[in-house]
């Protein structure tokens, strides 16, 4: 039988490899394609860099320690011309983020965001301790129960006072802190808020003439900081009491009796 003319059109056009037009449209199409995938996958590689580089607020503050409910400790020292000042006073009833402990070594423990990540600053510390005042031209370290001590309340020009190592020369205000234990040279700045607090870090809020490096905090105190931050946490365990009496043998032993013959 022979075949029909549309049956020879496809067979001519199948050994072809299709007509004139497919031939040309394919190879345009498959090639656009192509370049829209690599262009979608450029723009996808080049937005998860940015966003790896630059984390949303949120997302960096949650990724940043101090972490809420974590426990870091941190030193300080106050400098007043050279002269080291009495540590801070322990409030056993303060119940913030931050708990000052024995030997001018303070607990950070955020309860909340405001506390945590990069809000945990020096300025933002200064904000919770009664009487505590830091700014960039002034310092204020209180007296016992957050009283204002006119002896330890500073400003840039004022002289350094009498039995001080500076006396009778003019101090300004300067905050000093080293981020590892390692750092032996400080970093100064005269921001309370761009120092970002955590562990181990030693903070000194000092009144000092202009070039003087301000004191760190004593090796008691960093020795304090080391133990607290390396002592594990312990549970104490109350040991479980039985509430049923032991059971008592109430059966008499048995006596035999032998008369003598």
């Amino acid at each position: 039988m022979a075949k029909s003319t549309s049956g020879k059109l496809v067979s001519r056009v199948g050994a072809a490899g299709g007509g004139r037009t497919y031939r040309k449209a394919r190879p345009a199409n498959f090639y656009g394609v192509l370049v829209v995938i690599v262009i979608l996958g450029l723009a996808l590689v080049a937005y998860s860099r940015y966003q790896y580089q630059n984390p949303t607020t949120a997302h960096h503050a949650a990724a940043t320690p101090p972490l809420v409910g974590k426990t870091y400790y941190f030193a300080l020292a106050g400098d007043n011309c050279g002269t080291a000042l009495p540590a801070l006073s322990v409030d056993p009833t303060f119940k913030g983020s931050y708990h000052v402990e024995s030997n001018n070594v303070v607990n950070l423990t955020p309860l909340t965001s405001a506390s945590a990540g990069r809000n945990a600053t020096l300025a933002n510390f200064a904000a919770s301790y009664p009487g505590l005042a830091l700014t960039s031209t002034s310092l204020a370290i209180p007296g016992k129960n957050g009283v204002k001590d006119p002896a330890t309340t500073f400003a840039n020009g004022a002289t350094c006072a009498t039995g001080t190592k500076y006396a009778g020369r003019k101090g300004e205000v300067v905050y000093a802190y080293w981020k590892t234990l390692a750092q032996t040279t400080p970093t100064l700045t005269t921001n309370p808020a761009s120092i970002h607090l955590g562990h181990e870090v030693r903070v000194t809020m000092a009144f000092v003439p202009k070039g003087v490096t301000p004191l760190a905090p004593s090796r008691s105190t960093v020795d304090t900081m080391v133990v607290l931050a390396t002592t594990p946490t312990t549970t104490t365990t109350v040991p479980v009491t039985p509430t049923t009496a032991p059971t008592t043998s109430t059966t008499a032993p048995t006596t035999t009796t032998t008369a003598k013959g």
